[in-house]
């Protein structure tokens, strides 16, 4: 029988996840309503699975996620919020959460996670997940951006906003095969196939 913890400010909130978790199967080996007493009881407990508030006097729940991590147990924690999901979710997961669940959702839906987790997968929202990638394409194009030399950086703006190679050859000063060449390097370096795949990144950088 899987052994959890259970860490929330609202005493309410303890009773329907303790009640929850037993008639899941599983066993409740301690609850608190702070972050300092939670990483206590788990060198204490060494619960296999922590059901973790995110907003909590003394310690927030994404400081307790860091510090369980670094007593390297195999605590599984699955964070429990009313906050924004998509921006909190983020940092749960780049701190070492299995999981996030929402205080709004069905208790069907943790119910489920908590299967999915101590099975060892991670469980997070679609939404989450969407989120999650498109902030990492944000990040691999901005870095992406970055790398581009002055001149290159100005044929891309003036490619994503339509403008010809002879146009742009004869704004800087260049013939149109040199722009021809600094338009193939730029396909290249941002891994794109057309002008309008770099328009898109244009845009989403706000260089347009």
């Amino acid at each position: 029988m899987y052994k959890v913890l259970v860490v929330d400010d609202h005493p309410f909130i303890r009773t329907a996840l303790r009640t929850l978790v037993s008639e899941e199967g599983y066993k409740v080996v301690g609850e608190t309503d702070n972050g300092v007493d939670a990483i206590s009881q788990v060198r204490q407990l060494t619960p296999d699975l922590m059901l973790l508030d995110i907003t909590m006097p003394r310690l927030d729940g994404i400081a307790v996620i860091e510090r369980i991590r670094a007593l390297e147990v195999n605590t599984r924690i699955i964070v429990l919020t009313s906050l924004s999901s998509e921006h909190y979710a983020t940092r749960c997961i780049s701190a070492g959460a299995s999981g996030f669940i929402s205080k709004t959702d069905e208790l069907s839906v943790l119910a489920q996670a908590m299967k999915t987790v101590m099975k060892g997968y991670v469980y997070y929202p679609e939404t989450v997940v969407a989120f999650s990638r498109k902030r990492a394409l944000a990040v691999d194009e901005a870095q992406l951006i970055a790398s581009l030399s002055n001149r290159e950086l100005s044929v891309f703006q003036q490619l994503s906003r339509g403008m010809s190679n002879k146009d742009i050859a004869q704004n800087i000063l260049l013939s149109s095969k040199t722009v021809s060449c600094y338009k193939a390097r730029l396909l290249a370096k941002l891994n794109v196939k057309s002008v309008v795949d770099l328009a898109d990144i244009a845009r989403r950088n706000n260089l347009i």
